[in-house]
């Protein structure tokens, strides 16, 4: 039997800014989490230089990985081998082989919610069983330590993020290590998805690795590294499960796309241009923390990392789906629907995207302002 899974509402959000941007309006794109930056310049000309002298094929790049390991070691000051890494299509089909090798069908997997709505559909579509837990303002929209030593029984695996999608917060240091024993004594499989590791504001990310070092970590190019359409992702197992990870990619997926490995490898060293976008972002995220309290928006996560706001729209709506669709349609603002994210309370959420230039969230600002305005919550 087919595994039912949950649509992803951004999708359609964007596809009707789509429409609206081909009729001739001005769409302003804050529903999806991509970078509006491109690759950096270093990896752009590695690629042209690939493309001029090499056909390519099926390949997994050792000197890639061995960056990686090096990233690693002087980030977090943990030490990765290469054999540990299988270079992926991406951070979503790393998430695939993290849990389709490590789990059976009829596995509990625990999740924050709101969370990643990737998160539970690929459980689901893995015939896994995901376990929502939720998760508020009260332990900043995060799993902690206690509440994984409350379930009974105990989970197979849990699944963590930090910096979160939706709401950009972290799990702190001490937390994760809390969290590392939990589940070491109650032999839950940590799943941690660094995605937003390089994407911080106020707090320290820290890899799982530190506190467990057999948690399997799934981390990307896409967002701090600026390369979503590259699709190029990595993942992290135990050396004695390494085997079984590189046989699961190369039957699901053969091989991570070469092109992209050679350009990632330029790209890991192009720091100064990757902190710039992060410059960009903090001063987006200083912008909207300042404009959405006049907005009405009051309650809003903390944003530590990342690059979202996840805001509660209870006092205007009910259902964040169309609130959204109403909203792109009369400002051109593209933003998220919370229901993507939480099923159970997502419908007075929403999430906006601010991975976009500077100049674009003011002009979203701008367009937002008297819309809000003119539904009578918002406050001077």
């Amino acid at each position: 039997m087919s595994a039912q899974v949950d649509p992803f509402h951004a999708i359609s959000i964007s596809g009707l800014a789509q429409r609206l941007k081909a009729e001739g309006r001005s769409i302003i794109h804050m529903e999806f989490g991509q970078p509006s930056t491109g690759a950096p310049k270093a990896a752009i000309v590695a690629a042209h230089a690939v493309l001029d002298a090499e056909p390519m094929g099926y390949w997994s790049s050792d000197p890639l990985k061995a960056r990686i390991c090096r990233h690693y070691a002087e980030i977090y000051g943990v030490a990765v081998e290469p054999a540990r890494i299988t270079l992926t299509s991406g951070a979503s089909p790393a998430l695939v082989l993290a849990l389709s090798a490590t789990f059976r069908p009829g596995d509990v997997i625990a999740m924050a919610r709101p969370g990643y709505v990737a998160y539970r559909n690929t459980v689901k579509a893995l015939h896994m069983v995901p376990l929502e837990i939720a998760c508020g303002a009260e332990t900043r929209f995060q799993l902690t330590a206690a509440m994984l030593a409350s379930l009974e029984p105990a989970p197979a695996g849990v699944i963590l993020a930090s910096p979160a999608n939706p709401t950009g917060t972290v799990i702190p240091g001490p937390e994760l290590a809390a969290i590392a024993e939990v589940c070491a004594a109650r032999g839950i499989r940590i799943v941690s998805d660094e995605i937003y590791h390089g994407l911080s504001y106020d707090r320290p990310t820290h890899s799982m690795l530190e506190f467990a070092p057999d948690a399997i970590v799934v981390n990307s190019f896409s967002k701090y590294f600026s390369m979503a359409g590259w699709r190029l992702g990595w993942l992290i197992v135990p050396r004695e499960e390494a085997s079984r990870a590189v046989a699961y990619m190369g039957a699901l997926f053969l091989t991570a796309p070469s092109l992209a490995q050679h350009a990632a490898l330029a790209a890991m060293d192009c720091r100064d241009e990757l902190e710039g976008h992060l410059s960009t972002y903090r001063r987006n995220r200083e912008l909207l923390l300042e404009a959405l309290p006049k907005l009405g928006l009051e309650k809003i996560a903390p944003p530590d990392g990342a690059f979202y706001i996840w805001a509660d729209v209870g006092a205007f709506t009910d259902d964040s789906l169309a609130f959204c669709k109403q909203l792109l349609r009369d400002t051109g603002v593209a933003l998220a629907p919370g229901i993507d994210f939480d099923p159970a309370l997502g419908h007075h959420f929403i999430r906006l995207s601010f991975a976009v230039s500077t100049p674009e969230v003011e002009d979203a600002i701008r367009r937002l302002t008297p819309w809000f305005a003119a539904r009578g919550v918002a406050t001077s």
